[in-house]
């Protein structure tokens, strides 16, 4: 992956606080991003689907959910640009971690949203 795809890719807002939210948390559901970024379903799908086309993200499906995580195959500089925007910028996800631990921890998170 080059840099300028990988900086085209995270260039929305919507997408990069995608791509932070799982970072952070590992994996995260449709229904907890919907929740955590306060958008509609298929506004956050359209945004992980760019990105799961971009090569940033995979996904599995369980059931009718799909669910989302960082690609292992990303380079490792790809992989610490992440890790410091999110330390670096705890502030720009506060909101979001807000809405997502008002839904409560995980796994019961999930499996009051996803199942």
């Amino acid at each position: 992956m080059s840099p300028i795809q990988f900086y085209k890719c995270l260039a929305d807002e919507t997408r990069l606080r995608c791509m932070l939210l799982i970072h952070l948390e590992k994996e995260l559901c449709v229904c907890e991003l919907m929740r955590a970024l306060d958008e509609s379903q298929p506004k956050v799908s359209r945004h992980l689907a760019q990105l799961r086309q971009c090569g940033l993200l995979t996904d599995r499906r369980q059931g009718q959910w799909v669910f989302y995580s960082i690609n292992k195959t990303l380079p490792e500089w790809a992989l610490s640009v992440l890790s410091e925007t999110a330390r670096q910028n705890e502030d720009f996800l506060t909101v979001n971690q807000e809405q997502l631990q008002a839904m409560g921890n995980r796994p019961d998170r999930a499996v009051a949203c996803c199942v």
